[in-house]
């Protein structure tokens, strides 16, 4: 298979599991079509024209040589010097054809910002009025995309295309996964107390994984008694949401929030909403919302020899026959 082959399908699996729903991103992708289409010459000529097939701007191919790829190593945080790493374990014999990693790098972590319009049509579904959702949202894009603006997007991008390394990162398809896969099983399962959703976490292996060493599941808002009625997972949307929506999400009837992490600005506004939360944790999220994707991808195109670094565990599920 070819970076791209891998690529495109965790861009697809990132749509099938997306909490907009499938349909809502085809329409997205529709109108960017016809954006781009309006544009003049000089406006197409800076066009990040993967838009036009990929919703997810902060999931892109970092480098590509064409080559086939059967050996790949994954991990959440792969920079410089992970692929210093992998070029090195080449050096000694290892078969290693390219790198994957979750969080972004080059293009994607430049724009990363941008899928946090997501946010907005999640909380919306949840009960927020779509005005004050769209409103928060976008006043803490901003923020965000002001704050990475001064960064070195490019320095790990760089050193991947002089090492003539194959990188790519999937970073939005992994937490819509990730989202996906535990909301429909709080949905399904309906815990009722806090205690009740951190043993849930834990019968997953990558938050067993994570608790030994030393990073699992901690309720950070209640305690484990704390009855709950309606969770609300937030694990995807880019990064962290406005502060602020907690309290809407309070009036609609939310009562818990299970995220990866949470700032402390974050936590004195769900504590200030009347909410619980736990904190599920962010390397173990982010290990299997990527171990869903690859499952999806080696589903689709075929068996991957996985090489573990940078945080990441693999875990392989079998779909259970019905």
């Amino acid at each position: 298979m070819k970076l791209r082959d891998i690529y495109e399908a965790a861009i697809e699996c990132g749509i099938k599991n997306d909490p907009r729903g499938e349909k809502r991103v085809r329409e997205l992708l529709k109108a960017e079509k016809e954006n781009f289409e309006k544009l003049d010459e000089k406006g197409k000529k800076f066009f990040d024209t993967e838009k036009l097939s990929n919703p997810y701007s902060d999931s892109r191919i970092c480098h590509d040589n064409g080559r086939e790829i059967k050996s790949v190593m994954v991990g959440i945080d792969m920079e410089t010097a992970e692929f210093l790493l992998a070029e090195r374990l080449r050096e000694k014999g290892k078969k290693l054809d390219a790198v994957i990693t979750h969080h972004p790098v080059g293009l994607a972590y430049a724009r990363f910002y941008e899928v946090m319009d997501m946010q907005a049509d999640i909380f919306s579904s949840f009960g927020v009025p779509i005005s004050a959702a769209e409103d928060l949202t976008e006043k803490r894009k901003k923020e965000v995309g002001e704050k990475i603006l001064p960064a070195n997007h490019f320095r790990a991008a760089d050193a991947a295309r002089l090492l003539d390394l194959p990188v790519l990162n999937f970073h939005t398809p992994a937490d819509n996964s990730v989202v996906a896969y535990r909301q429909k099983r709080f949905d399904a399962e309906k815990p009722g107390t806090m205690a009740d959703i951190t043993d849930m976490l834990m019968e997953e292996k990558e938050y067993q994984e994570l608790t030994k060493r030393g990073a699992g599941p901690v309720i950070l808002c209640g305690d484990k008694s704390r009855r709950v009625k309606k969770i609300f997972v937030d694990m995807t949307g880019g990064t962290e949401g406005s502060k602020e929506i907690y309290a809407k999400l309070a009036s609609a009837g939310v009562d818990t929030v299970v995220g990866m992490h949470f700032s402390d600005e974050h936590k004195k506004a769900i504590q200030a909403a009347g909410m619980n939360a736990v904190i599920a944790g962010h390397i173990s999220s982010d290990d299997l919302g990527m171990n869903l994707v690859l499952d999806y991808i080696e589903k689709k195109l075929g068996p991957l020899d996985v090489i573990e670094a940078g945080g990441f565990v693999r875990v392989k599920r079998t779909a259970k026959k019905k």
